[in-house]
């Protein structure tokens, strides 16, 4: 199978925020994604412990590469990446759910990250969950590659297989 994997850094992507999100009662494709709200905004700021994580060159480029060695460790294909500040969009192929690819990825990154010693060692860098989308079809696959690639702003940290 293959999916495109999204996931934010802890406290960039709030329920309510400017950029829209989903939420359990907002999540189902091709419908309506919660508008912006403020006060679900502030709310979800206070209970957060610690100050929203970014990733500078230096973190994006350690994310990239843990992505890339968890693909190789598993036998995974990775087709698309790219960290953004605070965010990371893939698009990879795997014979396991990506609720687990996308655990592999985060506790791949962090524990690069650790390593690296540039935060406290218990730094929420992730948000709890994150978006994943099966491509079922090859135009599928493509389109998310081009969005994942091309389509996110300036190019930050990005790799592109060129077996697709």
């Amino acid at each position: 199978m293959t999916y495109l994997i999204t996931f934010a850094c802890y406290g960039q992507h709030l329920h309510g925020g400017e950029s829209g999100s989903v939420d359990r009662q907002h999540n189902v494709p091709r419908t309506s994604i919660l508008g912006v709200n403020s006060a679900r905004v502030a709310a979800e700021r206070e209970l957060m412990d610690q100050p929203p994580y970014e990733l500078d060159q230096i973190r994006r480029d350690a994310v990239l590469d843990a992505i890339q060695k968890v693909c190789a460790h598993r036998g995974w294909s990775l087709l698309a990446a790219h960290v953004r500040s605070n965010h990371i969009h893939t698009v990879v192929e795997a014979e396991i759910p990506p609720e687990r690819v996308m655990n592999d990825f985060k506790v791949y990154a962090s524990r690069s990250l650790n390593r690296m010693g540039l935060d406290q060692p218990a730094r929420k860098r992730w948000s709890r969950h994150g978006s994943t989308r099966w491509l079922w079809k090859p135009q599928h696959v493509s389109a998310a590659i081009q969005y994942v690639v091309r389509e996110q702003g300036d190019a930050m940290s990005v790799f592109e297989s060129g077996e697709h």
